[in-house]
């Protein structure tokens, strides 16, 4: 047997097993299983930032362990099973990759983008954005959309216009907050980062991405400037932001020389 069927079926196993006898698996349902689930992403999501790898396998490890749990809850259910699971998203992948599997052409990342979209239409699907999910992050959601509905060809020609747009919307936002409408303030600011997020994709950036590093950055620094305070028997309560400032200079020194 493939090790890799064989180290699969020996988790089947388990979760057969955690599911008959022990305790707390008996009681998971669904609905108790669902937080745990966002918690494993987002662990799974700190290891990939970090590039923690022996982390980050532990992680997969983790989420494959629930969407495993998943399926035996819906074997259980007579809803569905995991080879039912895995059958379903063999057949809709062969159907998403006709460049693969069938005679379509698709020679660049975003010819099978946007024939993606296309398909998933096909499928059923009333809306292009029917997929991206109302949960989401709205800096992710955000990211989603745009790629989504640039798919199906809906979408700036160039980087210059959006940059431009993004001018336009940082405009509109300083009327706005002349106005103090903060209803109109808070929409315009949306609309700032909305175009940001746009501006991002066409210089190849992935915001989200971008972003966590610069905060990972920030306390990484801000830390750094704390104990730089506790070394030299300040309290950062007592100090002003002036003197702070100083704390704050001499740590991005300390990062420039690592």
């Amino acid at each position: 047997m493939d090790p890799r069927l064989r180290a699969f079926e020996r988790l089947l196993n388990i979760m057969d097993d955690l599911r008959d006898k022990c305790p707390w698996d008996k009681k998971q349902t669904f609905e108790t299983l669902r937080t745990l689930t966002i918690e494993e992403t987002y662990e799974l999501a700190d290891a990939i930032s970090t590039t923690d790898l022996p982390a980050l396998k532990g992680e997969i490890g983790d989420l494959f362990l629930h969407l495993v749990f998943y399926c035996k809850i819906g074997e259980e259910q007579g809803a569905f099973d995991v080879e039912s699971v895995l059958n379903s998203i063999s057949d809709k992948l062969i159907f998403r990759h006709p460049h693969i599997y069938g005679d379509t052409e698709a020679n660049t990342e975003e010819e099978v983008k946007a024939n993606w979209e296309k398909l998933k239409l096909k499928e059923g699907k009333k809306s292009v954005l029917e997929g991206v999910p109302t949960s989401l992050p709205a800096l992710v959601k955000a990211m989603r959309i745009q790629e989504k509905v640039k798919g199906i060809g809906f979408d700036w020609d160039t980087k210059a216009q959006v940059w431009d747009k993004v001018q336009e919307e940082l405009g509109e936002l300083q009327e706005a907050e002349e106005s103090n409408d903060i209803v109109e303030i808070e929409s315009e600011f949306g609309d700032v980062l909305f175009s940001l997020i746009n501006y991002a994709r066409f210089i190849g950036v992935n915001p989200e991405n971008a972003l966590d590093k610069t905060n990972l950055k920030f306390k990484g620094r801000f830390q750094t400037m704390e104990s730089l305070m506790l070394a030299a028997n300040k309290n950062i309560s007592e100090m002003d932001l002036a003197e702070m400032d100083i704390y704050w200079e001499k740590a991005k020194e300390l990062e420039k020389n690592k």
